[in-house]
């Protein structure tokens, strides 16, 4: 059995099984910097040179000089600055839309070790059973032991209607377990709502895409018809997305100009992002429910709401992702996503991999799972009511 540990970092990955779990600025434009000249480029030739003649089998250019970007990326040592090959690339983008294919889950490496971060919900993931925190121990009887999540990802997805088995390590099961999953195409509305009580309006996001802000819109509209004077935000297993999408939703609830996050690079406030006009459901009482698959953009409106006095948290310590990434296209269709700064809270706070406190902590247990409860929903209902 494995212990309980808390999260540390995160490595997302963007394929078409899978959504990205990034604060992601919206803008491609950062201008290239020039390399330093102490850097010394031949070496790559000669190393090149050296594989062709010695090497007992083959590589190609191409392939070497993705692993050459490769590499200089990642030895900056921060997770979720990565360099994507075209075909890489293409997945990401398909991954930053409402659309997937493959299981509809979020994994990671989390103490070392190949983790379902967040299932997406209506999803074959969610259906299987997968939660978060689920180690995968083997992809189809592939020990994923010092397995990158590039090379999990593409184990992992495949064509509708194929079938993928996962051996999950579960913190409260006696012993590992299988799980096959059939894999479909996914169409997943980052936004759903419905009222819970007379006067509680309930609105799930389950990532932050480019729809998101109009699709809260519609939410906040409707709840409000219905005799909503109350609200419930459901952030959990939430992995992120886009940091414009995550201020719109802080903006239903926050008067114009209030900060919701500033952003800070090399030792100084770079930008601070505030509410835009149009709130509809400011004043009115809110919870927003958070857990540990609750990351980036989740934890950025989370923490705005809260610190702005404008709602309450409830559930359990958030995932702890502090840092901001944009994306920068580059020739040949490969791109770099790189982190840009770090995001700190209204009240100055950045929470990277300490997550985010909530004022009730209400845990949630499996076989509360598994008996269709929810104590963080009823927690949430009874400090409304």
């Amino acid at each position: 059995m494995r212990p309980s540990v808390v999260v540390p970092a995160i490595i997302v990955i963007a394929a078409v099984s899978f959504f990205a779990g990034d604060a992601l600025h919206q803008y491609v434009d950062l201008p290239f910097l020039p390399a330093p000249s102490n850097i010394d480029f031949n070496s790559l030739n000669d190393l090149y040179s050296l594989m062709k003649v010695n090497f007992d089998g083959s590589i190609s250019p191409t392939a070497a000089l993705n692993g050459a970007r490769a590499g200089m990326v990642a030895a900056g040592g921060d997770p979720y600055t990565e360099y994507f090959d075209p075909t890489q690339a293409k997945a990401l983008n398909s991954d930053l839309s409402d659309t997937l294919s493959g299981i509809g889950a979020e994994i990671g490496i989390k103490n070392n070790a190949l983790t379902i971060i967040a299932p997406i919900a209506g999803t074959p993931a969610q259906q299987a059973g997968l939660q978060a925190d689920d180690v995968i121990e083997y992809i189809n009887n592939v020990n994923t032991t010092n397995m990158n999540v590039d090379t999990a990802v593409d184990d992992i997805r495949g064509k509708a209607g194929t079938k993928v088995t996962l051996k999950i390590d579960r913190a409260d099961a006696q012993e590992p377990f299988n799980v096959t999953i059939t894999r479909a195409n996914i169409t997943v509305p980052s936004v759903t709502w419905s009222m819970k009580t007379a006067d509680i309006g309930y609105i799930n996001i389950s990532q932050f895409t480019p729809n998101t802000a109009s699709l809260m819109g519609q939410a906040a509209t409707q709840l409000k018809a219905k005799g909503a004077t109350k609200i419930i935000l459901d952030l959990r297993n939430n992995p992120g997305g886009y940091l414009s999408a995550g201020v719109s939703v802080a903006s239903q609830f926050l008067h114009t100009g209030k900060t919701v996050v500033s952003e800070r690079a090399f030792g100084q406030t770079i930008s601070t992002l505030d509410a835009t006009a149009g709130g509809q459901l400011i004043g009115l009482p809110t919870v927003v429910l958070i857990n540990d698959g609750s990351a980036s953009a989740a934890e950025i409106v989370s923490s705005a709401l809260h610190d702005n006095g404008a709602a309450k948290l409830v559930g359990e310590q958030s995932f702890g992702k502090g840092s901001v990434q944009t994306i920068k296209d580059l020739p040949g269709g490969s791109i770099l996503k790189v982190t840009i700064a770090h995001w700190y809270t209204p009240d100055g706070i950045n929470i990277n991999k300490e997550g985010i406190a909530p004022d009730y902590v209400v845990p949630l247990t499996e076989a509360e799972v598994n008996a269709g409860q929810d104590p963080q929903l009823q927690k949430a209902i009874s400090l409304l009511q």
